[in-house]
């Protein structure tokens, strides 16, 4: 499907019927990365519409020229979000920058945000990044781009990543998402904290962002569960996807226990 947000054309797949499921990428992929990790979690419960939009400049949404900010992309999704939901609460999920989208969406939108859940995320205060190692498999399969994101390097993991990563690298926009990280920063709100159920998730390993900062969140987060899963890095999602969909499903468990 295709909608308009705004100044631009979101292209998304979605599966189901039901409750709204927003569920963001990362930078440099598109929306297969997300359908391919969060779908067999979320696609195994009942009554969720499951809606992975492709962020703008990468997939099939493009981003025109007066995009030229974070704070930009998150307004985009902020309508793609209205439009997709029509006016029904919706839960959130991002990866990584799609983690931090996520997170602004919700900080700006509470009332709308059933539950928000993030997992590597990417945030502002990323420090104590640790050094980039392999944990199993073999240290010389894949190419450079594999390699320096899964700390599992087996043949299972090289074809997720060949299957589901790597076809995204010739849809992106580079020259709008270099423009866009020239202001990557989001600016600072002033709301209370978003107050629904969260969920945080983070690898021990992630050379990307860390984990040390996602601790954090749990202090800022009034309904946050928290996981630091050792042994997995950036790409957790791919390397550890049983232990995130038990995480996802008390999450959905807690979205839908009455308050």
């Amino acid at each position: 499907m295709e909608i308009q947000a705004g100044r631009v054309a979101v292209h998304a797949v979605e599966h189901g019927t039901g409750r709204p499921v927003l569920v963001l990428h990362g930078a440099g992929v598109d929306h297969r990365e997300a359908e391919a990790c969060f779908e067999p979690a979320l696609g195994g419960a009942a009554g969720l519409r499951r809606i992975y939009p492709d962020l703008p400049g990468m997939g099939r949404t493009a981003a025109p020229e007066t995009l030229r900010s974070a704070d930009d992309v998150v307004d985009t999704l902020l309508r793609f979000a209205d439009e997709a939901a029509d006016g029904t609460p919706y839960l959130l999920v991002g990866h990584s920058a799609g983690a931090y989208f996520a997170q602004a969406m919700a900080a700006r939108r509470p009332a709308r945000v059933a539950g928000l859940a993030l997992v590597c995320p990417l945030l502002p205060g990323v420090r104590d990044v640790p050094e980039h190692r392999l944990v199993a498999g073999s240290a010389d399969i894949g190419d450079d781009v594999f390699r320096s994101y899964f700390v599992i390097r087996t043949p299972e993991t090289l074809e997720r990543y060949r299957r589901y990563v790597e076809p995204a690298a010739a849809l992106v926009d580079r020259a709008a998402l270099d423009r866009i990280a020239e202001h990557w920063t989001l600016t600072p709100g002033h709301a209370p904290a978003y107050p629904g159920p969260t969920l945080v998730v983070a690898g021990r390993l992630d050379s990307t962002v860390g984990y040390v900062a996602a601790v954090d969140l749990v202090g800022h987060y009034p309904h946050a569960s928290l996981a630091v899963v050792d042994d997995a890095g950036h790409a957790l999602p791919h390397e550890r996807p049983e232990l995130l969909r038990a995480l996802l499903a008390d999450w959905l468990a807690r979205v839908e226990r009455p308050r």
